[in-house]
């Protein structure tokens, strides 16, 4: 994966990803119109797909709606780099097929606007010719994602009759 990184600040909550008026919308389509516009109102329109979120501590934190990993998706975020993420946010996105890379120190070690590729295999960022760990996934939250997330992957394993 390669792409621009967007940086954002610690405790970024899920109306921050998408504000609670927007909760009537499902299409993730619709819901990237407003993603981050509470921090960054043009951010819908400059984010392209397969740019990286870059955020401190605490991404996702508040209430545990799925909207916000939903919008995420629908604006093409390739994946989410954070010092930590909010245990539900976490799980939420990994379910919809979003990588959530915990690197601690991240913040300080990358700029917006940088151009970086993640190796999910090798569980390293790459910035030129500096490289950056992050907590690797496990192997089955890999093949999720792969397949797109969670209810994809049980279709294609014949464990998901809906």
């Amino acid at each position: 994966m390669k792409g621009k990184v967007w940086k954002f600040p610690d405790d970024v909550d899920t109306d921050i990803i998408i504000p609670g008026r927007y909760l009537v919308m499902r299409d993730p389509e619709k819901l990237r119109e407003h993603v981050m516009e509470g921090l960054d109102p043009e951010f819908p329109s400059k984010v392209k797909p397969g740019d990286f979120i870059v955020a401190g501590k605490n991404f996702g934190c508040g209430s545990s709606r799925e909207h916000a990993p939903l919008a995420l998706k629908g604006a093409g975020i390739a994946a989410v780099i954070a010092e930590s993420f909010a245990r539900i946010f976490y799980r939420n996105a990994i379910n919809v097929g979003i990588p959530l890379l915990e690197a601690p120190g991240i913040t300080e070690k990358l700029n917006e606007g940088d151009e970086i590729e993640v190796d999910l295999d090798r569980g390293v960022i790459i910035r030129g010719d500096d490289e950056f760990p992050f907590k690797k996934l496990p192997d089955f939250m890999v093949e999720i994602l792969e397949k797109g997330g969670l209810i994809p992957y049980l279709k294609k394993k014949g464990d998901f009759k809906g």
